[in-house]
């Protein structure tokens, strides 16, 4: 019977204390039941280390039970296989602990990037891949663009001009259930290089507070003329009412003559709001900061 993940983590644990101690005494619990019950069936002899009691653990026994564990193919006690995929725990041994795993999804992303010609692929200007995150170099990036809506994703084939002091974006779709997972966990990483991060989405309640919620730092909008002209009531659902609180909050915080606080007067103020899909080509779109300080 292979080790537990509650017994694997008691020993992972008593490997990292016996770096600053010769030995660890752990009262007689189910995990440690556990583990008693393992080396008595790989023959591992612990003597006096077992009283009724507790179980003491030292270098000595650690190296017997990773020498057993190396035996039957198991990953030895160091290795965390929380968060791997199951071909990374495989790597490290017959272990599949699947309640602890990656699933296979959770690091994946949609990217659009620049097509590279394919044989017997239609050439587009725009590919879209997925990807593993972990795989990405984010520094060779420098500025983030977040696509709420799927159509629009594939729909966006060139570059819109508004990106133009970016010459290398990331343009990602935010996610649904089988993505979301590994955007968000994208974008806190690239929150913490304070580079641009944009998102393109509806523009109504829930769309912003989206942005906002996952700490963009600009929307990526037609002009406010252009959102004045074409933003209509049908287009700023009712069950949005929830978002609009912490909206109005946000608006309070934004300086005179900021630029989003117009576009929020629609929002707000008119209850107006606009579809993604009706932005149009993207010829004209400009950058509006969400914030009342943020990064260019």
């Amino acid at each position: 019977m292979p080790l537990s993940s509650r017994a694997r983590r008691l020993l992972r644990d008593t490997d990292l204390a016996l770096r600053s101690t010769s030995r660890v005494e752990k009262p007689r619990g189910k995990a440690v039941e556990e583990v008693v019950a393992w080396c008595q069936a790989q023959d591992i002899e612990l003597g006096s280390r077992l009283s009724h009691g507790r179980l003491v653990l030292d270098r000595d026994l650690l190296a017997h039970i990773d020498e057993a564990l190396a035996a039957l193919g198991e990953p030895a006690i160091a290795a965390e296989l929380g968060g791997l995929t199951s071909v990374e725990q495989a790597a490290l041994g017959n272990r599949e602990a699947k309640g602890v795993r990656s699933a296979p999804r959770e690091r994946r992303v949609l990217a659009s990037l620049p097509a590279v010609n394919r044989p017997g692929v239609a050439c587009r200007g725009r590919d879209h891949l997925d990807l593993d995150w972990h795989e990405l170099d984010l520094a060779a990036f420098d500025v983030l663009v977040q696509v709420e809506n799927l159509d629009s994703f594939y729909a966006l084939q060139g570059e819109p001009p508004a990106l133009s002091p970016w010459p290398r974006p990331l343009v990602l779709y935010r996610g649904d259930r089988h993505y979301g997972g590994g955007f968000a966990d994208l974008a806190r990483a690239w929150s913490a290089s304070h580079r641009p991060h944009l998102y393109l989405g509806d523009f109504d309640a829930k769309g912003v507070s989206i942005a906002l919620a996952g700490a963009a730092s600009h929307l990526l909008l037609p002009p406010l003329a252009v959102v004045a002209a074409r933003a209509n009531p049908q287009q700023l659902p009712a069950e949005q009412q929830a978002y609009q609180a912490a909206l109005r909050d946000h608006a309070a915080t934004l300086p005179a003559g900021h630029p989003l606080a117009g576009y929020l007067a629609l929002l707000l103020g008119e209850q107006r709001g606009l579809l993604q899909q009706w932005f149009g080509s993207g010829d004209d779109w400009v950058v509006v900061p969400l914030h009342a300080r943020t990064n260019s």
